[in-house]
């Protein structure tokens, strides 16, 4: 028999997505149905790395969107530190008032590439750039909605999902049943807590929407799409779905991460979102600068 979902119930929490092509990545507005309260849950700043330049239109169109609606900004979150996009966490909540919040395990992280990035003796490794660090099991509400967290590694270390009624946050955990699963390859990643982590959420009830943070659209697929269900996971994806056995997901996970090639704004994402998504401090010439490691990745 499956369990319940530790939050749900008949609660349906209102979710608007926000898909950005560049980084194939979606943020989500997830609101209390019965209240004007809500959340952002893993924003994004748009960065053009040739040119080096920030600027702040996918951030802006969500908040734009909290305007529109009178909508009170309780929490900004994060599901993982990402290596894809960087997070618009802190220049969200300084517009709406919300708190920042990831994974309790984000110190794992932050002394990991802390080092690679030679951040210096400035750079905390405790998180304490967030307002809270959610461990597996903890609560908390947004407005009168009940949110439970469960610790998800295995793409990282610290990888959380955020359930909420019959909504699940998962970040990188899955992907659509078409695409599969994340990779485990980072420093800290592993596929047999992947494994672990995705049949956590198998477990939840069939019909418990999935909301994920990553598409790259199927081969022969037409659209992007971001939402699936338990139900469908379980029974279509095609890395772990159908009854795979951890043994073939492992080898399988392993072989194809093999052949990846490391995601294309990883340098400027880690360094951002290991800051919660502040840039680090400006040099001596009051100017900020994002470093470049040489053949040092190659050695996680």
């Amino acid at each position: 028999m499956l369990k319940k979902n530790p939050a749900a119930g008949q609660l349906k929490p209102e979710v608007t997505g926000f898909f950005d092509e560049a980084t194939n990545a979606v943020c989500y507005i997830v609101k209390d149905p019965d209240s004007d309260s809500c959340a952002v849950i893993d924003s994004i700043l748009d960065f053009d790395a040739a040119g080096g330049v920030i600027t702040t239109s996918s951030a802006d169109e969500v908040i734009a969107e909290i305007n529109s609606r009178n909508l009170k900004v309780e929490w900004v979150i994060e599901s993982h530190v990402h290596a894809d996009h960087l997070s618009a966490a802190p220049y969200i909540a300084k517009q709406t008032g919300g708190k920042l919040g990831i994974g309790s395990r984000i110190d794992e992280v932050q002394k990991v590439f802390g080092k690679v990035f030679n951040a210096g003796t400035e750079f905390q490794m405790d998180g304490s750039q967030f307002d809270q660090l959610f461990a597996d099991g903890d609560a908390f509400k947004i407005g009168s909605m009940n949110v439970a967290v469960m610790h998800t590694p295995g793409h990282t270390p610290a990888c959380v999902t955020y359930l909420m009624g019959d909504a699940a946050f998962v970040g990188d955990t899955l992907f659509m049943p078409d695409f599969g699963t994340a990779r485990c390859d980072f420093p800290g990643g592993n596929p047999r807590e992947l494994y672990n982590s995705i049949h956590k959420l198998l477990a939840l009830a069939d019909e418990t929407r999935l909301f994920l943070c990553h598409d790259y659209k199927a081969p022969g697929r037409d659209e992007f799409c971001w939402e699936t269900t338990v139900g469908e996971e379980r029974a279509n994806n095609i890395h772990v779905g159908a009854g795979k056995s951890e043994d073939e997901f492992i080898k399988f996970r392993t072989a194809r991460d093999a052949t990846l090639d490391m995601p294309k704004l990883i340098i400027p994402s880690i360094q951002v979102n290991m800051r919660a998504g502040n840039m680090p401090p400006p040099e001596d010439d009051g100017e900020t600068y994002l470093k470049v490691p040489i053949n040092r990745f190659n050695k996680l």
